[in-house]
């Protein structure tokens, strides 16, 4: 149960904001509002309010900068993409409420036979969809693309770009006391300030130590946060002026280290490839690279709809190197299935929240399967219509971006959009085993549209 404080911190978050945006820079202002939320504040706590969604680390942030970019600022503030794709995607991506919550409109009761008695025992239920949920869920799903249509606008330049990879680096070397006292101590930060242990403890033990989780709801969050902040350092200390340029490159080798010390072996793999990728390789490579990315993530479900997917190939594959992490791959590959069997009863536009597209047990209403990839947990929602619309948001500056570098080979690019749009696309790769779209997914996804744009 959060303490006081966890609520304080939500509470004051508003407040900060507004001190960023009077003292900083806007391209500052907007990264630090919504990392630093992502970062600091609590996770699970949140208020919550009759007919809007709950104001939490996420909405919250991603309504300040809104708010204070509108109401407080001199800036004109323009949410309409200029890509036709784009906006429409994004009508999509808040609209497809409306159909997924008025086709949920029945209740899921789980009732039993006992004691060969005719009647039905009412064991539990999931309440529902009413008329009054879509206000609530039309307004969460707008202020999940704020972050994106915000940073479109501000964050395209070479400044906001490279402000984005400042804020990746310098926030994982902060996150880094914290991270290295749990990795010595164990998890706990989060209980020791808001009050309360955030996931299962167990899932925080990998090879007779701890990962750090801090504030962040898994470890698995963590270590891709520290994986793009090395591959942010990397391409910062390409740019920097050869006489300071090993000061840099001790950081990005610093956060190597730190991401080693986060027992994550995806995100370690991504790191220790892509860290020297983005140090030595052309930015034409990165975008493309990334493109690749984009395109695995999108098709992946689609092909895995189709049964396409050699999965139990996969897995023994795995095998030969690793039994455990096979069992835990073919764990997730196990959930994908029964879930996707539950999805196809509501193909278009899914089963809506309340845990409605969990597979359950049909009698006592006990869960069976846990979704582990955001793009299951999307599908199972909202349909394809919620999957091709945030799927095809996320991915869309990276597709534009790409096709531009192969018609125009010798375009002038930015030093730093090959580094952020390779962070997108690693980010798009780990959403297909992991729920680890957040707010600075957005906010890279946007920066990258807007300078594609």
């Amino acid at each position: 149960m959060p303490n006081p404080i966890a609520y304080l911190m939500l509470l004051m978050w508003p407040f900060v904001c507004l001190v960023l945006f009077r003292t900083q820079s806007v391209e500052r202002a907007i990264i630090w509002s919504i990392l630093g939320g992502y970062l600091l504040l609590p996770p699970l706590a949140e208020f919550n309010l009759p007919l809007v969604p709950a104001m939490d680390k996420v909405s919250i942030p991603n309504l300040s900068v809104l708010a204070i970019l509108v109401f407080a600022t001199n800036h004109k503030v323009q949410l309409v993409p200029n890509s036709r794709l784009a906006t429409v995607l994004v009508g999509m991506l808040i609209l497809c409420a409306i159909p997924t919550v008025l086709t949920n409109r029945e209740p899921i009761l789980f009732e039993v036979l006992r004691d060969a008695d005719p009647i039905l025992f009412l064991v539990d239920a999931l309440p529902g969809q009413s008329v009054r949920d879509i206000g609530s869920v039309l307004i969460a799903q707008a202020l999940t693309v704020v972050p994106f249509l915000v940073a479109r606008q501000f964050l395209s330049s070479d400044t906001g770009l490279r402000e984005i990879l400042l804020a990746l680096m310098t926030g994982a070397i902060a996150y880094s006391v914290p991270s290295f006292i749990e990795i010595r101590f164990s998890p706990q930060m989060n209980v020791w300030v808001y009050g309360f242990f955030q996931h299962s403890f167990e899932q925080t033990m990998r090879a007779g130590g701890y990962r750090p989780i801090v504030f962040l709801p898994h470890g698995l969050w963590l270590a891709l946060f520290v994986c793009m902040a090395a591959m942010s350092a990397a391409a910062l200390a390409r740019m920097t002026p050869k006489v300071d340029r090993w000061k840099a490159v001790l950081w990005s080798l610093y956060l190597l280290l730190f991401l080693l010390a986060c027992k994550s072996a995806a995100s370690i793999a991504y790191g220790m490839l892509l860290v020297p990728l983005i140090y030595f390789a052309p930015r034409r490579w990165l975008i493309l690279l990334a493109t690749l990315f984009a395109m695995i993530a999108v098709t992946y479900p689609m092909l895995r709809n189709l049964n396409l997917i050699p999965t139990h190939a996969i897995v023994a594959k795995v095998a030969e190197a690793n039994v455990d992490r096979a069992q835990s791959l073919g764990y997730r590959f196990n959930n994908e299935a029964q879930l996707l069997e539950r999805a196809a009863q509501k193909p278009a536009f899914g089963w809506s929240g309340w845990g409605r597209s969990l597979v359950r047990d049909d009698e006592d209403g006990e869960i069976l399967t846990i979704p582990d990839g955001r793009w299951i947990i999307v599908f199972g929602s909202f349909g394809w219509l919620g999957y091709i619309a945030e799927f095809g948001l996320l991915a869309l500056p990276l597709l534009l971006l790409g096709r531009h570098v192969l018609r125009h080979p010798r375009a002038e690019l930015s030093p730093y959009i090959g580094a952020v749009s390779l962070i997108l696309g690693v980010t798009l790769m780990d959403m297909l085993l992991n729920a680890t779209l957040t707010p600075f997914t957005w906010l890279t996804a946007g920066a990258v549209m807007g300078y594609t744009e």
